[in-house]
């Protein structure tokens, strides 16, 4: 009993420390455990190796030093001089703006996602403001060539798709000679953007051109983020011969980023909660693969491609595709193998995919997501239903025998060992195994985490209602409002989960010692408390699971008390 309560204790304490550390993080303060923004850009500043930057982040070499592989790749030039405009192309899906200087992609709204911040809003991914940089770059290396920092002209043509399926944007740039032409192609429904790059060689000489495409990202979290459940935001790559590979800004900052730095196939990506980005070059050419940390809490992740030689007065042209929009299962795996993985289930992918894949058939029958969730619940319940009685039944037992348990107890207070032998007999006797409550429990945990992260993953739940108060699943049920200081939601599920806890502590066997009693009965409640704060469709799943599991076990219970079962 002595390990039983320390490892309450253990548990308890952790779950207050959590909910102290998060309380700090919203407010403003450091965390504990958690390097925040200011941390990283703070590392940075003290870091004298780390690259200076041009005013939209390029890095450009320190003089008289060597420059970082990066560096030396993705040229820098002075465009302050330079005047632009913003182009802006619409969709029915996304409301993209280019700037003609460099003919990067400066911001992306998507106008079917609202922003969890401010729902009056749509979600907006890429951005270039003050406080939040998120851009998709392309140029031209190798030499004096047109790149994300040159002037570009943008041809005329349309900028909605009006009644076509397609909408173009051609952006052209001439310099020394050097002509490269920016074409953008949008299609009606999709976040996928077809970029065509065409070098045309006005020189007398032959060039040697290399093209990169450049996602570039603040290491901030995205607004809104819980604290009391974490998700990947940061750069990801992906090779036939390395698969998918993630790596934390922190790791970038340091040096310590591990991927593939050479492929002739696979594509780049920024990931973050629900969403991502990824450059997709032409499989079979031979890049580069650069990451890095262009200024403080400003980082880069590209791929780079030779062109060729390109003859004079002669063009080559090169395409590549940018997915930049929600992390849809089925629309990844049609725009590049592999890019479904960015939906990250983490060490338990291989139990996880399956349960998506019956949920989405589930939710193709009833066609609403809250519904899906108790269905699936049940028909994981239903799967499990042997090894859940068997639990049931052993702590039945043991809730049952716990008056005589006691009293050996006491006969033997200064005796452990004939304690034991007592025990073990009564054990014997009555056809029960201690540990017959825990080990089916334990066989069902993956399973359970697995489902845990296929909610907390699935964008395909992103703004889905349920009924009645539950109108976003991925959001915090707020059906009695916040409490305005902690920023708190207060809802209804999760104080019926807090409930549902209750039920199932007052059916188990009561633990002998008094504190250890107590701290059972106090458990609900910071469970409740923190799940306050967790998706709607996550608690909704948890009060299912626990109203199933009180019925199930008190039936098996009035049995064994009843004695209709052994």
């Amino acid at each position: 009993m002595d390990i039983k309560r320390t490892v309450l204790w253990v548990v308890f304490s952790f779950s207050l420390l959590l909910l102290w550390d998060g309380w700090m993080r919203h407010n403003g303060h450091q965390s504990m455990f958690f390097p925040s923004a200011n941390q990283t850009q703070e590392q940075a500043a003290a870091n004298p190796a780390a690259p200076t930057a041009s005013p939209t982040g390029s890095p450009v070499p320190q003089a008289g030093t060597p420059a970082p592989a990066g560096a030396a790749a993705l040229p820098a030039t002075d465009a302050a001089a330079a005047k632009g405009e913003t182009i802006t192309i619409t969709t029915d899906v996304v409301k993209a703006d280019f700037d003609t200087v460099g003919g990067e992609l400066k911001r992306l709204e998507l106008l079917n996602q609202r922003d969890v911040v401010d729902p009056s809003k749509n979600l907006v991914l890429f951005d270039s403001g003050a406080g939040h940089v998120y851009l998709a770059e392309t140029g031209l290396t190798g030499g004096t060539f047109p790149n994300h920092k040159s002037l570009f002209t943008a041809k005329p043509g349309a900028r909605t798709l009006d009644n076509g399926n397609e909408v173009q944007l051609v952006l052209e740039a001439d310099q020394g000679g050097v002509k490269l032409t920016k074409t953008f192609t949008f299609t009606r429904g999709s976040y996928l953007i077809d970029v065509k790059h065409t070098v045309t060689n006005g020189t007398a000489a032959a060039i040697n051109p290399s093209l990169y495409l450049q996602l570039l990202r603040d290491g901030n979290k995205p607004g809104g983020e819980s604290h009391f459940y974490s998700t990947f935001t940061g750069p990801a790559v992906y090779t036939e011969s390395n698969k998918f590979e993630k790596m934390t800004f922190e790791k970038i900052a340091e040096g310590k980023a591990e991927h593939a730095k050479q492929a002739d196939n696979g594509w780049i990506a920024l990931v973050q909660h629900y969403f991502v980005s990824a450059f997709v070059p032409p499989q079979g050419k031979t890049r580069s693969i650069v990451t890095e940390q262009v200024k403080p809490n400003l980082f880069s992740v590209a791929s780079i491609i030779p062109m060729g030689e390109v003859a004079a007065g002669a063009s080559v042209t090169m395409d590549a595709k940018l997915y930049s929009g929600p992390q849809e299962s089925k629309v990844l795996e049609s725009v590049a193998p592999g890019l479904e993985l960015v939906k990250d289930y983490g060490w338990l992918t291989l139990i996880a995919k399956p349960i998506f894949w019956l949920m989405t058939h589930i939710h193709a029958i009833v066609g609403n997501w809250g519904w899906t969730i108790i269905l699936l619940t049940v028909l994981i319940k239903l799967i499990f239903f042997p090894l859940s009685a068997a639990s049931y039944r052993s702590m039945a037992k043991m809730k049952a025998v716990a008056p005589r348990m006691q009293a050996i107890r006491e006969r033997h207070k200064g005796d452990p060992q004939a304690m034991n032998r007592e025990m073990m007999a009564m054990y014997k006797t009555e056809k029960i195994n201690p540990l017959g409550g825990c080990l089916p429990i334990a066989i069902q945990i993956p399973v359970f985490i697995s489902l845990y992260w296929v909610l907390l993953a699935s964008v395909e739940m992103r703004g889905a209602p349920w009924l009645g108060w539950i109108h976003d699943l991925t959001a915090p049920d707020t059906l009695f409002g916040t409490i305005p200081y902690f920023n708190m939601p207060v809802g209804l599920l999760p104080i019926i989960m807090a409930g549902s806890m209750f039920l199932q502590t007052k059916l188990n066997p009561t633990p002998p010692d008094p504190v250890q009693a107590k701290v059972m009965m106090f458990m609900p409640l910071v469970f409740s408390f923190m799940f306050f704060f967790f998706p709607s469709g996550l608690v909704l799943y948890w009060v299912t699971n626990n109203i199933l599991s009180i019925a199930q076990q008190w039936v098996i219970t009035k049995n064994i008390e009843s004695g209709k079962t052994k």
